[in-house]
């Protein structure tokens, strides 16, 4: 199986944003979409202009309020064996970069409908993206993302069928 480093290196191996990508020499023969078992159905995809945020961050006692407008993005479909995560990774100088999460929604095991994720701020049309999942590896409902200082630990490794690495590369609508 392939390992969490072949995730990290995604964003640097993954080149143009094509909808077949092509990968730079330190990832040969993977590619991106879906498998027979795990799928993202693109098909569909929907933005909502509507959804509105609120934060409250508490320091030292003092409260900050802040309010914004988000999007949200529906994908009329995932498909995941096993309990996982749908994982929206963004283009940071044109291409994904794997370090960075924009957003997540858990999906449980077998077909989810009408999987939403609220990006804050909202992302202009076009906005590079790239969707992927990741399984709950260790079953606790806790998207593990966490960065090292030896490095990143992605306990909630990317999903793979093969040297497909179940994903896609899309423009916000």
């Amino acid at each position: 199986m392939m390992g969490w480093k072949l995730v990290i290196s995604l964003a640097g191996a993954l080149i143009g944003v094509c909808s077949a990508p092509v990968f730079a020499q330190d990832a040969p023969g993977v590619t991106l979409g879906d498998g027979e078992n795990n799928w993202i159905v693109m098909d569909g995809l929907t933005r909502s202009q509507d959804a509105t945020y609120t934060e409250q961050r508490i320091t030292s006692g003092n409260s900050t309020v802040r309010r914004g407008d988000g999007a949200t993005l529906t994908f009329s479909e995932v498909h995941i064996e096993g309990d996982g995560w749908l994982v929206l990774h963004p283009f940071i100088d044109g291409k994904p970069d794997g370090d960075w999460v924009a957003g997540y929604r858990f999906v449980k095991s077998g077909t989810n409908k009408d999987v939403s994720i609220t990006l804050n701020p909202a992302p202009k049309p076009g906005t590079m993206f790239l969707v992927m999942l990741h399984s709950d590896s260790n079953n606790d409902g806790v998207f593990d993302f966490v960065f090292l200082e030896d490095g990143i630990n992605v306990e909630d490794r990317a999903v793979f069928e093969g040297n497909r690495m179940i994903a896609h590369v899309f423009a916000v609508p």
